[in-house]
């Protein structure tokens, strides 16, 4: 089984994928988006969004990190993917799913599911112009307002070269609500010759078996599952158990790692957000937010995560 750190924009940054990688076994994680809009994009873009590809393209850990783009121009597309793989990226992946209405307005995203016919054309040109030991891959949702196209895409992916599919079982209608349709992208799996990787709505041990069930995918990526218990990734690999003991440190190493890289309100935002994630696994992480609330001063964060002691 391989398990995969999902790209979440505005989420899953540099710093949070050093801080998950450092304490779960991945098989690879990927970058958060890097928009392309009809410019050859300048290294430095690259760089900011994924600040691995000046260390060999690995995460403290050593854990692979994989490259996504996003846009709706083939050629542009096409050779923006070159410069990522001369800078160093081991594999581009490709998003037709992103559902923010941002995105969205610019086709870009989740909207191009409407348009396997792009969907292809993208696939192709990135196909085509890098090099044949790079793997391209895919990342799309069941569709944009619903799930009609969802094997025209699926197999204009195929044909146009990718390596493998990571489905999001749901549409961009349907956002983050709950449910995920796991067994809608086993249709897909049942119809295309690429390894599928399931992925939406895994939060848990159990989560995790039933979308491996209901899908038929042996891969799962694990979005905010994973930013919501650090230890997912090793409770389904090791059957480990999950404790409050063991995710505190990773937020002290956290705050530790980000000192200095934005203003005060910025990184305690980032840590708070966090937090939000974590209070719906562990009643710890609910009280620890109220005493940060109000907090935007680093060192009084840092004082208030040293001596932390949940009520009980």
């Amino acid at each position: 089984m391989k398990l995969i750190l999902a790209p979440m924009e505005g989420l899953a940054d540099f710093w949070v994928r050093q801080a998950l990688t450092d304490v779960g076994d991945y098989d690879w994680c990927v970058s958060e988006f890097v928009r392309v809009s009809g410019l050859l994009l300048p290294p430095k873009v690259f760089y900011r969004w994924c600040p691995e590809l000046k260390l060999g393209a690995r995460t403290r850990a050593g854990t692979p990190v994989h490259l996504q783009l996003l846009g709706s121009e083939p050629d542009c597309m096409a050779e923006n993917a070159v410069r990522a793989v001369s800078l160093g990226a081991p594999a581009i992946d490709l998003n037709f799913g992103c559902p923010a209405k941002t995105v969205n307005r610019h086709r870009g995203g989740a909207v191009l599911l409407d348009e396997p016919e792009v969907v292809h054309a993208v696939t192709a040109a990135v196909r085509e112009a890098v090099p044949t030991n790079v793997p391209v891959s895919v990342k799309m949702r069941l569709g944009n307002e619903d799930d009609g196209r969802a094997l025209d895409n699926a197999r204009a992916v195929v044909e146009a070269g990718a390596a493998w599919l990571t489905v999001h079982g749901r549409t961009k209608r349907q956002g983050y609500k709950p449910p995920a349709f796991w067994d809608r992208i086993g249709r897909i799996r049942e119809v295309v010759s690429i390894p599928v990787i399931a992925n939406g709505e895994i939060w848990t041990a159990d989560d995790a078996a039933r979308a491996r069930l209901e899908s038929g995918c042996e891969d799962l990526m694990l979005g905010r599952g994973a930013v919501a218990d650090p230890r997912l990734v090793s409770v389904l690999r090791h059957g480990a158990e999950s404790d409050w003991n063991a995710i505190l440190p990773i937020l002290q190493q956290f705050w530790v790692d980000v000192a200095g890289t934005g203003t005060d309100a910025q990184l305690a935002g980032r840590i708070k957000q966090w937090l939000s994630y974590l209070r719906r696994r562990w009643p710890q992480a609910a009280q620890l937010l109220e005493q940060l609330k109000r907090e935007t001063r680093p060192e009084v964060i840092a004082r208030i995560l040293a001596d932390f002691v949940p009520v009980t």
